[in-house]
């Protein structure tokens, strides 16, 4: 089976091979193709969206028989398109119309709120002991979202370098376990288990 996942190409280059070996540890042999489809910035909205999955779906040469659609919440636009995680699912489904083999998620508010459970880490990498933000990870944001918290503890921090998504998210996955981040935030657990469903796997409760 194939599963395309279309996904900021910053997050992309962080996130899949540490989201494809921790499927590959629950599904074994069910393990699908999972072909990331990456935007150099968001992923497209209303009637281009609804054109890449049909696209993708029913006119590829080597169509997908599912289509993941992962945006963030918080995109930096003066003029948000989505007020929260339900909301962007919401409207990326209507944008879509009927389509079963259509899912939407979203990360809320952005990508590195699935970081945030790792804060002893990103504190190691950036030099600094600043407390982590929230209990929540998901719930951070008043105006400055889960990206600016780990930007600023790099920018104070003893590492000498800013925050980079495509280097420090991976450093911060790197030998930590994906799923104390999925038992803390909802929407990268129901990301995770619309895969696990798809592929025949248990969830994760």
């Amino acid at each position: 089976m194939k599963i395309t996942i279309l996904v900021e190409g910053k997050t992309e280059t962080a996130f899949k091979t540490f989201l494809t070996e921790f499927l590959k540890g629950r599904l074994s042999d069910r393990m699908p193709s999972l072909d990331f489809f990456p935007y150099h910035g968001r992923i497209p909205t209303k009637e281009a969206l609804k054109r890449k999955i049909k696209n993708t779906l029913y006119h590829d040469k080597n169509p997908a028989d599912h289509v993941i659609a992962l945006t963030d919440v918080y995109t930096g636009s003066q003029h948000p398109e989505f007020l929260d995680a339900a909301d962007a699912k919401r409207k990326m489904r209507q944008w879509v119309g009927v389509e079963p083999r259509f899912h939407p998620h979203a990360a809320q508010h952005d990508f590195e709120a699935w970081l945030l459970p790792y804060w002893p880490k990103i504190q190691k990498l950036a030099g600094h002991n600043k407390t982590a933000p929230s209990r929540n990870p998901e719930k951070v944001n008043h105006g400055n979202p889960p990206a600016y918290r780990i930007i600023e503890i790099f920018r104070i921090g003893t590492c000498n370098h800013g925050y980079v998504k495509t280097r420090d998210a991976a450093a911060i996955l790197r030998g930590n376990d994906l799923l104390v981040a999925i038992n803390q935030c909802p929407e990268l657990k129901a990301f995770i288990n619309t895969i696990l469903h798809l592929s025949g796997g248990e969830l994760i409760l």
